[in-house]
């Protein structure tokens, strides 16, 4: 991989972030409380008692992903995630490809969520002072918040998310602790473990529920993004991706389990399609108190709008290092002097969500169905293929190595994980009718957006290769004022005594 000629005016804050740091802005990013309340009703009312296998199955296949992600972390000093190591391994038009798809799915992610949390505050002032506010005076507010939160710089978001994270995982943890307690449903014997039996776990609906169980884990990779800022990143960034996707596949598994106890393995399904909305709601206040599903109701707003600060981050962070390797505006790598974040990217973001939250107000869109759900559909759809793609890239990279000594292990981790990260991508595609409440045309254009935007991608390099062949060979460069070089792995015969 090329190291870069010259090394631009700015760069990122250094030593900001530990792996604790990094660690609650990957989880942030996936908002667990939403992502259960939200989300975890409707794949129990698709795949029935056999959700929490999902999530832990889920777990299970981005661990083998991830073994692989940080094997390609000792080989690169790259800070660019996807499009360093999809780079290293399959090449400069791939890589190219891969971050501008990874900018383009990041936000599709990000700007979509504002329309569930613009119609979340907007209920939430309607409901505690009778006040009517539309939903995109409440997303444009949280736009501007947002904003100003990236900009201080990526220690004070992390000390932020971390306030936040915490709030969240303990409402729900506090659930699942009731619900244990008390021993479940009161029509019900005992707890149970029905939900790990074979047929449930196999049940036909299970393959649509992986469509759900993989979008809760949506950016715990860009771990690696925050690697120029991060303490010691040799160590930080692997403790943080293996934490944080055990944490979230373990405590997914066990607050949708504990979720099917508190209603009984029948009284769930009925109590699923009758009001998937407030499943979660009914039970904290049945087990715990009233005034928990109303604190359970304000944490779902300060958890998707962490959501937002933690992929408005991780964008800019995309942003900040194609826009120094040329492929986009210089402008966008410039740095804010005192707070060391990548501000001009980070404003242009804040932009590009005011006007794309304007639009769809102005066309008088539904702020869920619409903006959330459409919008959002390419980033899931994208960000699984890119997983699939990286893991295909670590065994393209490994088997050029094969004598080295980590090369065994993440060869053999990453092509698992290429396997069933490119089913579940498939599975997505094939049931993307269970995210998007569309048919037909539109879930062709939805899906149609990430092949379209690579190839898109992939054809503008190759012009680049032609035109402009040293801004080409500098795709993926790795920059000294990363501070993080690598160095080479010892080999087998190196380590013998």
């Amino acid at each position: 991989m090329p190291t870069s000629p010259g090394a631009p005016p700015e760069h990122l804050k250094t030593n900001a972030l530990g792996a604790g740091g990094i660690a609650f802005l990957v989880i942030a990013a996936a908002a667990p409380l939403t992502v259960m309340a939200g989300v975890a009703p409707v794949a129990i009312l698709v795949g029935g008692i056999g959700a929490p296998a999902g999530y832990l199955a889920a777990g299970a296949v981005l661990a083998l992903f991830a073994v692989g992600f940080m094997a390609m972390t000792r080989h690169t000093g790259g800070a660019g995630a996807f499009y360093s190591y999809i780079t290293l391994g399959l090449g400069r038009t791939m890589g190219m490809s891969s971050g501008v798809l990874a900018v383009v799915a990041y936000n599709a992610l990000q700007i979509g969520v504002y329309g569930l949390l613009g119609q979340q505050v907007a209920d939430a002032i309607a409901t505690f002072t009778g006040l009517d506010v539309p939903w995109w005076a409440a997303a444009l507010v949280a736009v501007v918040i947002v904003w100003f939160v990236g900009r201080r710089g990526i220690d004070v978001g992390a000390k932020i998310l971390g306030v936040l994270l915490v709030a969240e995982t303990a409402i729900l943890a506090l659930l699942a602790g009731a619900v244990i307690v008390q021993g479940g449903a009161p029509d019900t014997s005992a707890l149970s473990a029905a939900s790990f039996s074979p047929e449930a776990m196999f049940a036909p609906g299970m393959i649509g529920v992986l469509a759900f169980c993989f979008a809760a884990f949506m950016g715990f990779e860009s771990t690696a993004l925050y690697r120029p800022e991060a303490r010691d990143p040799q160590r930080s960034i692997p403790r943080a991706t293996y934490g944080a996707v055990v944490f979230m596949g373990l405590f997914y598994c066990l607050i949708v389990w504990a979720i099917i106890q508190a209603y009984g393995n029948e009284g769930v399904l009925s109590a699923a399609a009758a009001d998937p909305a407030s499943l979660f709601f009914v039970a904290i206040e049945q087990y715990v108190g009233p005034w928990a599903s109303d604190v359970m109701y304000v944490l779902i707003m300060t958890s998707v709008l962490a959501s937002q600060i933690a992929f408005h981050n991780a964008i800019n962070r995309y942003t900040f290092n194609l826009a120094r390797d040329g492929l986009l505006p210089a402008k966008l790598a410039h740095t804010h002097p005192r707070f060391g974040s990548p501000s001009v990217a980070g404003a242009v973001q804040s932009i590009l969500a005011a006007v794309v939250i304007a639009a769809f107000a102005i066309a008088g869109a539904d702020p869920y169905t619409d903006l959330l759900l459409k919008v959002n559909t390419p980033g899931v759809v994208g960000i699984i293929a890119l997983q699939a793609l990286t893991s295909f890239a670590v065994v393209a990279y490994f088997w050029r190595r094969r004598h080295t000594v980590s090369a065994r292990v993440a060869t053999t981790c990453a092509a698992l994980a290429a396997v069933l990260l490119t089913a579940a991508a498939i599975a997505l595609a094939l049931h993307i009718d269970l995210l998007t409440t569309a048919e037909g045309v539109t879930n062709v254009l939805l899906v149609g957006i990430v092949p379209v935007t690579f190839g898109a991608a992939a054809l503008a390099a190759r012009v680049l290769k032609a035109r402009r062949p040293a801004v080409y060979a500098g795709i993926g460069a790795v920059h000294a004022e990363d501070r993080h070089i690598p160095a080479a792995e010892p080999t087998d015969e190196e380590l013998a005594p």
